[in-house]
């Protein structure tokens, strides 16, 4: 579906989701002035930003603009003109099933495969929105630094490149730059992929298995990333860009990532049960890292590493194990 720009009005742009990425970007549009909504979940996430403009349950001490209004009611977001939808991968179809009908712009900022769909974030809204243009925004942000202002690029990717650019122009700010893309299928593996080798490159911090074990760990994990991305049509030069190798970089070495703190945990030999249920926050990579891994057999694509995730969250393997498992696989050349 085409949609030329004299009819694609973004006034007013509502937010889905009153998590830390979530209050981030209605952060970043009330920047230059503009009111956003936000719906948020949790009633004392509405109650805070629409009181003392802060969210301290996701997102503290950083002061919230006073352009930003929260809701608990999805159907308040009707008058909005576009919406970015920032709630967890597996929570998408049935956010999206809730809202009132329409044909307006959803960017899509989840970064998952819907469990036993296998379906990636574009597909799930596009069954749960018919019709609405979809976008999606992905790359390398940790919400508090975008939240602060700090310089941040991150891909756009749009089917339809005038929605695209539409939503770009919309979106971005002096600290806040969209690179468009048409390649949706190629963002949005590079942020579910990332999220599974993040945890993988927390257990080599967790486990001090050394600065080394971690680069290689990155190497080879963007090579899986590669080999599944291409055999699901993504464009190599989207997933070696800011939404691919840029956000891999990112999550994969602090602790500002959840999925890396997870990782963290589990090579300290915490119980993945206990890390699991002790998190307010997702760690998205949890519930991707099975997906993904059914994902790549069905296309025939080796993710020896993601294979190791899994195991390792589901308490079938201990690390030694893992890593041992990993170094003795056959040797091959590099690239393959």
């Amino acid at each position: 579906m085409t949609m030329k720009l004299e009819t694609l009005p973004l006034n007013k742009l509502g937010v889905i989701g009153g998590g830390a990425w979530g209050t981030a970007m209605a952060q970043v549009i009330a920047s230059d002035g503009s009111d956003v909504l936000l719906w948020a979940r949790e009633p004392e996430v509405v109650e805070a930003i629409n009181g003392t403009h802060n969210n301290p349950l996701f997102l503290p001490v950083l002061p919230l603009s006073e352009k930003i209004v929260a809701t608990g009611d999805l159907a308040a977001l009707d008058n909005c003109d576009a919406l970015v939808v920032v709630v967890p991968a597996q929570f998408l179809g049935s956010v999206l099933a809730g809202l009132p009908a329409s044909r307006r712009p959803l960017v899509l900022c989840a970064k998952g495969i819907e469990a036993g769909s296998r379906l990636l974030m574009s597909e799930v809204a596009e069954k749960a929105a018919p019709g609405a243009p979809i976008a999606v925004l992905s790359g390398p942000t940790f919400a508090h630094e975008v939240a602060a202002g700090q310089p941040t690029a991150i891909t756009l990717a749009c089917g339809d490149e005038e929605v695209g650019l539409a939503l770009a122009e919309r979106l971005r700010r002096p600290g806040f730059r969209p690179y468009l893309s048409q390649d949706v299928v190629g963002a949005e593996i590079g942020g579910a992929v990332k999220n599974v080798l993040a945890i993988a490159c927390g257990v080599v911090e967790g486990a001090g298995l050394g600065q080394n074990a971690r680069a290689a760990l990155i190497s080879r994990g963007f090579a899986e990333m590669t080999r599944f991305g291409l055999a699901r049509g993504a464009r190599a030069e989207t997933l070696a860009g800011l939404s691919g190798l840029g956000d891999l970089v990112l999550t994969c070495s602090s602790t500002s990532s959840r999925n890396f703190s997870l990782g963290k945990g589990l090579g300290q030999g915490i119980p993945p049960a206990d890390l699991l249920n002790d998190r307010r926050t997702v760690a998205e990579g949890a519930s991707t890292a099975p997906v993904l891994a059914e994902a790549a057999r069905a296309v025939g694509v080796d993710m020896p590493i993601v294979d190791a995730v899994c195991a390792l969250l589901t308490g079938a393997a201990k690390v030694d194990d893992v890593v041992r498992a990993l170094l003795a696989r056959p040797l091959k050349q590099e690239g393959r």
